[in-house]
């Protein structure tokens, strides 16, 4: 394990400064997509929001599960509404 992936791991762990924000590479494996997938949905602003912290690049973990919830959101929508046309 790298230094800098050392001190990631153990600020995520104290609740330190990066305590409530994800990584680009964790979120995309915890969602089980790309980190091209994750860098498309921000160009397409249709992900959940970043920040950039130099070259790093950050989600908010509760925008995160908001996001997700509207996902669930907008699919039942689409389930239902699409057995209408």
């Amino acid at each position: 394990m790298q230094s800098h992936e050392i001190g990631e791991s153990i600020a995520r762990q104290s609740g330190g400064l990066l305590g409530g924000w994800i990584s680009r590479t964790d979120l995309a494996l915890q969602l089980g997509v790309s980190e091209d997938t994750l860098r498309r949905w921000d160009v397409l602003r249709s992900g959940p929001p970043c920040i950039r912290a130099g070259r790093k690049v950050f989600y908010r973990r509760a925008t995160v599960l908001e996001w997700l919830e509207e996902q669930e959101t907008t699919a039942s929508r689409r389930k239902c509404h699409g057995g209408r046309r």
